[in-house]
């Protein structure tokens, strides 16, 4: 408030003059007028915008990232919100990451099927072509 009126009336008196007036320092009043001309735009984002991107990233990692992850990528984004903001909000609208699947093992070593002989016995040099054929499963 004592900053506007140092704005407004700036021509009439020195700047100076007027924060001591009003007793708040020189560096405190360039301090503010830098920061309100800054470049960077300071717009809080509303809970239900901020939700919108949260459900953007969630779809786009089809799942996979959780609040730290999704703070981050939203940081990224050039979108600046707090980590227990993003928590938060992930929390009570229920996205929350994936879990990794567990290893499950497949081959089964004691089976009592028969199994191919090994006729090659690693042995793939042959004197004649068409006479010995290999193959992988790969």
């Amino acid at each position: 408030m004592k900053y506007a009126f140092i704005q407004r009336h700036r021509r009439v008196w020195p700047i100076s003059v007027q924060c001591r007036v009003l007793q708040v320092s020189v560096a405190g009043y360039h301090e503010h007028f830098v920061r309100r001309s800054s470049n960077v735009q300071r717009r809080h984002l509303s809970d239900d915008a901020l939700l919108v991107h949260i459900k953007a990233i969630h779809a786009e990692t089809r799942g996979g990232y959780g609040w730290p992850r999704t703070w981050k990528e939203l940081l990224a984004r050039g979108i600046r919100v707090g980590k227990d903001r993003v928590q938060k909000l992930m929390q009570q609208h229920g996205i929350r990451a994936k879990g990794k699947r567990r290893f499950k093992v497949t081959t089964d070593s004691q089976h009592d099927l028969p199994v191919a002989p090994n006729l090659l016995n690693r042995e793939f040099s042959v004197a004649e072509p068409d006479k010995v054929w290999a193959g992988d499963i790969t």
